[in-house]
This record gives structure tokens, C-alpha cells and sequence, in this order.
């Protein structure tokens, strides 16, 4: 049982998923049947097909490029808000199937570490008192496999770790980096997408050259609620 921070891996990716799009781009606007169109797509037509579509909104053609990514160390109330986003596929470690044992996993939230040692201490020591109660609760139920894991998870906080496998496409992937990359966004889903958008750049750089928070390509979308530190979104992303 211990603390746990938020880890991104990038499982499986769409093969050459930049000269895919620009494929499935090439033949919206070309009569040619397919060999002829796979044949025509080099390096050049990838970047300047997906900058034009990019620049015209016609979004449809990124769809056909998938990403898989692997999550670890996040809390299940990362798991809400991230389902939030429907257009993806979730596989999740289950607390009904899965025995916590006696002890779990746990994330502490950053405000709560910056109060000092005392006070994380006083969260670990919560953390203990639950991971007891799920305990209790196990042999209370008669340790029945999934049906006491299914009601002692019950006393299992929002802070339990879990894990997770995750699809999205890239056009999916665009609008989550663009509303979760803000510095608005809840401080766990921020940082597992600013992981997920550098292992984004890495495989497909021209596709997501420009994917991020809204601030980057213009004036800020959150109006009034503004953070107001542009300039710190633009040298992280300039890092990755």
C-alpha cells in the first residue's frame, strides 16, 4: 500500500497513421480507385493533406487513426471525469473481480502534500483506516469472492488507485488535449494528458503539431475564468 502517481504508456498506434489520413483525405478529392491513391501518398502529400485539413476544419479524414494508451496510478475519480469523454473505449480494472487485500493504492492530491508532512500524514493514516474497513469488511462478508470484493469496495475512497487501457482516435484525442491540457482542467486528468499528448508527438508530429489547449492558437476560451498564464502553456508545450 503507497502512494502512486500518474503514469501514461502508448500501447498500439494506427501503423503510419499520418499517411493514413492523408489517404482517406486524398480520396474524398480524387476519382483515382485505391492502389492508385496508396501510390501516390509519399511523405510530402502526408504533411501538406493534414495541414490543409487541419486549416479547413475537415476533420472526418483523422478518425482512421487510432492510439492505445495505457494508465496507471490514477484515482478512481480520475476514472469520472475521463468517461466523461464518450467518444473513446475504457477498459478498467475492476474492484468487484479484484481483491484490494489489505491494503490499496492510493493518489494524494498535490494541495494536500504542499500542507506540510503532518498533514500528509494524517491522509496516509485515513488511507490505513479505509484500507482496515475494506478489510473488515471482506471477512465479514465471508470472503465470496467477487460478492464480498462487490460490497466492501463500498468503503473504498475516490482516492484508490486503478488502472485502465484506453482508445481514442485522433480527432477524439484533439478535443481532449484541447480541453484537458488547460490549465482549468483538474490537476490528474491535466498531467495524463499532457503525458498522452507527448507520446502523441513522438509517432504522428505533423498530426498534432498544433494540439493543445485552446490558448495556443488564440485568445483564451475561457473567458473570465481565464488562468491566465499563456506563456507557461506555451513553454511546456514547447518541451515535449
Amino acid at each position: 500500500m503507497g502512494q502512486v502517481k500518474p503514469k501514461v504508456e502508448l500501447l498500439r498506434y494506427t501503423s503510419e497513421p499520418e499517411k493514413a489520413i492523408a489517404l482517406a483525405a486524398k480520396l474524398c478529392y480524387s476519382d483515382a480507385d485505391i492502389e492508385k491513391l496508396k501510390q501516390g501518398v509519399d511523405s510530402s502529400d502526408t504533411e501538406k493533406f493534414i495541414s490543409n485539413l487541419l486549416t479547413f476544419g475537415h476533420l472526418s479524414p483523422i478518425e482512421h487513426a487510432s492510439f492505445t494508451f495505457g494508465i496507471e496510478g490514477v484515482s478512481r475519480s480520475f476514472l469520472a471525469q475521463i468517461t466523461r469523454h464518450r467518444i473513446a473505449s475504457f477498459s478498467v480494472k475492476s474492484q468487484r473481480y479484484v481483491k484490494e487485500g489489505d491494503e490499496f493504492n492510493y493518489v494524494i492530491p498535490p494541495e494536500i502534500e504542499n500542507l506540510g508532512k503532518e498533514k500528509k500524514e494524517l491522509f496516509i493514516s485515513q488511507m490505513d483506516t479505509m484500507a482496515k474497513w475494506y478489510s473488515e469488511w471482506i471477512k465479514e462478508l465471508g470472503n465470496k469472492g467477487e460478492k464480498s470484493n462487490e460490497d466492501a469496495r463500498f468503503v473504498l475512497p475516490n482516492a484508490a488507485e486503478t488502472k485502465m487501457i484506453i482508445t481514442m482516435n485522433a480527432r477524439e484525442l484533439m478535443h481532449f488535449f484541447n480541453l484537458r491540457c488547460c490549465f482549468r482542467a483538474q490537476w490528474e486528468i491535466r498531467e495524463v494528458a499532457w503525458q498522452m499528448l507527448k507520446h502523441c508527438i513522438k509517432v504522428a508530429p505533423v498530426l498534432f503539431k498544433n494540439a493543445g489547449p485552446g490558448c495556443l492558437s488564440g485568445p483564451c476560451p475561457e473567458g473570465k475564468m481565464c488562468c491566465k498564464k499563456q506563456e507557461e502553456v506555451k513553454k511546456l508545450r514547447e518541451k515535449l
